[in-house]
C-alpha cells in the first residue's frame, strides 16, 4: 500500500509540473516559457521547503516545550523516534483546546512535532501515540517537502493564470508577436488549470494522509488507538475550530471539513470514515501477520 500510494503521488506531482510547464510555454509563446516556469517553480519550492517549518509553528503560535515541562511526552516521542528510526524531532505545544496536532520541518534532521493543549488532555496514552506516530511517519516520508513543493507549483500555476486573464482581451502573445493562440487553451490556463492544481494539491495531501495512517500502524501496532483517536479528534474539531492560516491545514492530522459529494474533492485529508475502515483493515492485517508468526514458532 505505500508503494501505491508514492507512486500516486509521483505521478500527480508529475500532472501538477506538466500544467506548469504548458502554462509557461503558452505564456510565453516558446520554449523560454518552459524554462522560466521550471526555474520559478524551483526557486519558490526551495523557499517553502526551506522555511517551512518557521512559517507553520509561527502561524499556530506554537511554543517551545522542555523536557521538563512534559517529561512523559518527551519520553513517549523519544520511544517512538527509536521504532521509527528517525532523530527525535523538536516538541511544541500549541496554546489551544482544539485538538490537533502537526509535523514540519525540510527534512527529518530539522523536524518538529506540534500538538495542542487540547489533544493531551482528550486522547487516552495509546490514542496519543497513535497520532504522535503518524506525524513521525510524515517526517520520516519528507511528506512536508511533497507539500511544499505540490504547493508551490500549484500557486505558481494560479499566478501565470491571473496573469494570462489580464491580457486575455488581447490574446496570448508569442516572442514573434503572433497574437491569437487557441482560445480553448487560454480558457484551460485561466479557469481550469489553476482549479485542477488546487484539487491535484489536496489529492497528493490525502495520499500522503493515508500513507502516515499506516505508518503509525507499523510502528505502534495498534492501529484502532489512531482509529480512536481520529473519532475523538473530528468530533471535538468540528466543536472547536482550529484557528490559523489555511494554507497550513494539510499539515494538520484533522481537519474538520467535513464535504461530501463533489465537496469532498476539496477536502485537505480523507474523511475519517474511510480512515478508520483502513485502519480497521490495518488491524486484521496486522492480526493475521502476527498469528502466522505465533504458529511457525
Amino acid at each position: 500500500m505505500l508503494g501505491i500510494n508514492q507512486l500516486k503521488t509521483a505521478a500527480l506531482l508529475g500532472l501538477l509540473s506538466g500544467i506548469l510547464v504548458l502554462a509557461g510555454y503558452y505564456l510565453i509563446g516558446n520554449e523560454q516559457g518552459l524554462y522560466l516556469g521550471l526555474i520559478f517553480a524551483a526557486i519558490t519550492s526551495f523557499s517553502s521547503w526551506y522555511f517551512s517549518d518557521q512559517a507553520a509553528l509561527a502561524a499556530y503560535r506554537a511554543q517551545p516545550l522542555t523536557r521538563n515541562q512534559a517529561p512523559e511526552l518527551y519520553d513517549l516521542v523519544n520511544d517512538l523516534s527509536q521504532k521509527a528510526q528517525i532523530p527525535m524531532p523538536k516538541i511544541f505545544i500549541v496554546p489551544t483546546k482544539t485538538p490537533n496536532a502537526f509535523a514540519t520541518g525540510r527534512d527529518p534532521n530539522h523536524a518538529a512535532i506540534a500538538v495542542t493543549e487540547g489533544i493531551l488532555q482528550l486522547l487516552s496514552p495509546d490514542e496519543l501515540s497513535g497520532v504522535l506516530a503518524h506525524e513521525l511517519t510524515h517526517i520520516k516520508n519528507r511528506d512536508t517537502l511533497t507539500q511544499a513543493v505540490a504547493g508551490t507549483i500549484a500557486g505558481a500555476i494560479t499566478f501565470v493564470g491571473r496573469i494570462l486573464s489580464l491580457g486575455a482581451l488581447y490574446g496570448p502573445v508569442t516572442q514573434d508577436n503572433r497574437r491569437g493562440g487557441n482560445p480553448f487553451g487560454l480558457l484551460f490556463l485561466i479557469i481550469l488549470a489553476p482549479i485542477s492544481a488546487t484539487l491535484i494539491q489536496l489529492a497528493i495531501s490525502r495520499t500522503r494522509e493515508f500513507s502516515a495512517d499506516r505508518g503509525s500502524a507499523e510502528i505502534t501496532q495498534n492501529p484502532i488507538a489512531l482509529a480512536n483517536a481520529l473519532q475523538k479528534l473530528e468530533t471535538i474539531g468540528k466543536q472547536i475550530p482550529m484557528n490559523g492560516n489555511p494554507a497550513f491545514e494539510p499539515l494538520l492530522i484533522m481537519n474538520s471539513f467535513s464535504g461530501e459529494g463533489i465537496q469532498g474533492l476539496f477536502r485537505t485529508h480523507p474523511s475519517t470514515e474511510e480512515r478508520v475502515i483502513r485502519l480497521t483493515q490495518i488491524a486484521k492485517e496486522l492480526g493475521a501477520s502476527n498469528s502466522n508468526s505465533f504458529a511457525k514458532a
